[in-house]
């Protein structure tokens, strides 16, 4: 933002006097604050009127793009008939219907408001059907910010992610680096016949973009079914977005429980734990708790029907497929052209921009830590500054209503940028 508006700093204030850092979530302090009077398509505006080309979209969930018509109709003519009854209703079960037909590979499902709470209930259900107590889990890879999954790795160690943290959560936790077919092997080696579940995202988004390297994602998959383990994806990122059954569709493997959020809802807040049948079956009795108040609500459901009606039609797909990829070469062409030492990986509706002088993709999250993440945020303050709306770690998002003039309006005003002079240095 090129400098700060009379009413953009009023507000600001304000904020900063009545939420904690002027934000409802931490995540938000990593960019500058801006105030955002509304949002179109693929397209934000200030307070103060600066527009901006969305690349975040609210961290991934408006992979429609913002205000889908069919979508926000739909929603609107649900909250006529109530939010909330404490009873099931005809939407939620036309909901879960639609949900699991794209996902053949599973039984059942529970609607919840949040990933968080969904792994939450992941975890308790796959100590449930092994009677283990631990959980293996990968260096990078985002579960939420609870006490039992919030860690902080420094190389090889595991600390607690944050201040107040009950460190002693943390202990039923294994860690090791993803992708890295040696490093899981041994972990299960060593304690299979303890863990109760391995707990993933299948393609490493929240953290470089990273893809599974050929065959990993199977070899885990085998040795989970070996030792009885239960395989967990976590694919709030990844669910939707890379294909309509998530990465488990566009990977070839499946898991026996998964979290699903973000692009399933459109951007409402809704979120699914899914799963093989047998798995659910102490929570169908009760006698396996998973509760709230607004899991399965009519809006939540409403968006979750109308985003399936968009996203089965997989046109949907190959237009972001198109826009990103357009995106992509657009914009490394313009760091060749500057010798800006920017790189790009991951696929077109998602991808990780990262300053590396190197020549070979990340495939580890110890390179993630070695990157020069300071220069990346300068670099991404001039974006912004520019007009074009990022995430100050690295991650782009492309939408369904990104359009080619879109993606060419972004190139121009990236070149910009990296005419300007120093890149972030």
């Amino acid at each position: 933002m090129n400098g700060v508006t009379t009413i953009q700093g009023n507000l600001q204030e304000r904020a900063m006097r009545v939420l904690p850092g002027g934000v409802n979530s931490n995540t938000r302090l990593l960019n500058p604050h801006l105030i955002v009077e509304r949002a179109s398509g693929c397209r934000l505006w200030g307070v103060d009127g600066t527009e901006y080309l969305d690349y975040l979209l609210g961290q991934g969930p408006n992979f429609l793009g913002y205000g889908p018509p069919r979508v926000v109709e739909k929603i609107v003519a649900a909250q006529h008939d109530g939010i909330i009854y404490a009873a099931t209703h005809r939407r939620e079960i036309e909901a879960a219907e639609r949900v699991l037909g794209v996902l053949p590979w599973a039984d059942q499902l529970r609607f919840g408001s949040s990933s968080s709470e969904m792994i939450q209930a992941a975890l308790r259900i796959a100590r449930n059907a092994t009677g283990r107590r631990n959980v293996l889990r990968f260096h990078g890879h985002y579960h939420g910010w609870f006490d039992n999954v919030q860690i902080r790795s420094e190389g090889d160690r595991v600390l607690p992610g944050s201040l107040g943290q009950v460190s002693d959560a943390l202990d039923p936790m294994l860690t090791v680096e993803w992708n890295d077919v040696e490093a899981f092997t041994a972990a299960l080696r060593d304690h299979g016949d303890t863990i109760a579940a391995v707990v993933m995202e299948p393609m490493m988004l929240n953290a470089g973009a990273i893809v599974p390297a050929d065959g990993y994602l199977q070899h885990v998959r085998d040795l989970c079914t070996r030792h009885g383990i239960v395989l967990i994806f976590d694919e709030t990122i990844s669910g939707f977005r890379v294909a309509l059954g998530g990465a488990a569709e566009r990977f070839g493997v499946t898991p026996d429980l998964a979290v699903y959020g973000k692009a399933m809802a459109a951007g409402w807040p809704c979120a699914a734990l899914v799963g093989r049948g047998e798995l659910f079956s102490d929570v169908a009795v009760g006698a396996l708790t998973h509760a709230g108040t607004f899991n399965g609500n009519t809006i939540a459901t409403a968006a979750v029907l109308a985003s399936l009606d968009e996203l089965e039609d997989r046109s949907v797909y190959r237009h972001v497929e198109s826009m990103g990829t357009a995106l992509i070469d657009g914009l490394t062409a313009l760091l060749r052209h500057h010798d800006v030492p920017l790189k790009l990986q991951g696929l077109p509706m998602a991808f990780h921009a990262r300053f590396d002088s190197g020549t070979e993709p990340l495939t580890r999250y110890a390179q993630v830590q070695a990157l020069d993440g300071e220069r990346y945020g300068r670099f991404a303050t001039k974006l912004i500054d520019a007009g074009i709306w990022v995430a100050y770690r690295g991650i782009w998002y492309v939408s369904a209503a990104h359009t080619r003039a879109d993606v060419d309006e972004t190139i121009t005003r990236f070149d910009a940028v990296l005419s300007g002079g120093d890149a972030g240095a």
